[in-house]
């Protein structure tokens, strides 16, 4: 039996939900990826949300179909890949334990620090900005879900200035390879 698509399999999920189902999804972007164990939620009324203030060009894919990439340059420096989930919100992929294409993985970032950072995992995994908008359809870009929600962490998110007590950025518990340490108190049944 052929799984559904991924568009299909997350309809309906605002982003925090859709950022606690990816955490141990596969992520594979033309043969190199691996296993989702962080990421972030944003949501459509979040200030700390590129779609905050509406649809622009720069946000364009936020507002697009549910399962597509949400990629953008962070700092003018960084690529960051996130899945979209309902119009105007998405999940920020943060960290993957890599699994598949590991030596492409390390010729591209020279460096066997993979992937434990939104800007290292898409210089490992190759994003472009090509790929803002693509779906995760199995063409260039897929996720499988893993079957069950797994042990999770939940904690603050990174690197924003609004918003920052909301516990929206999870990990996968007792997971090595993290963007950074959540406080002790972070698992979430």
């Amino acid at each position: 039996m052929t799984p559904l698509p991924l568009a299909d399999q997350i309809a309906g999920l605002d982003a925090v939900a859709l950022a606690r189902r990816l955490i141990g999804a596969t992520l594979l972007v033309r043969g190199a990826g691996g296993t989702i164990i962080e990421t972030e939620a944003y949501g459509r009324d979040d200030p700390a949300s590129h779609s905050f203030r509406g649809p622009t060009v720069r946000n364009a894919s936020m507002f697009g179909p549910a399962g597509h990439a949400y990629v953008y340059r962070s700092y003018g420096i960084h690529l960051c890949l996130n899945v979209v989930a309902r119009p105007g919100e998405a999940v920020l992929i943060r960290a993957l334990v890599p699994t598949t294409g590991v030596d492409l993985m390390e010729e591209r970032r020279n460096s066997t620090l993979l992937c434990n950072g939104p800007g290292r995992l898409t210089q490992a995994l190759g994003i472009r900005p090509e790929d803002d908008g693509a779906p995760f359809d199995g063409t260039d870009l897929s996720i499988t879900l893993f079957p069950a929600i797994p042990a999770l962490l939940a904690g603050p998110r990174i690197g924003i200035s609004r918003a920052q007590d909301l516990p929206w950025r999870f990990g996968l518990a007792g997971a090595r390879g993290l963007s950074r340490p959540f406080p002790p108190q972070a698992v979430n049944p």
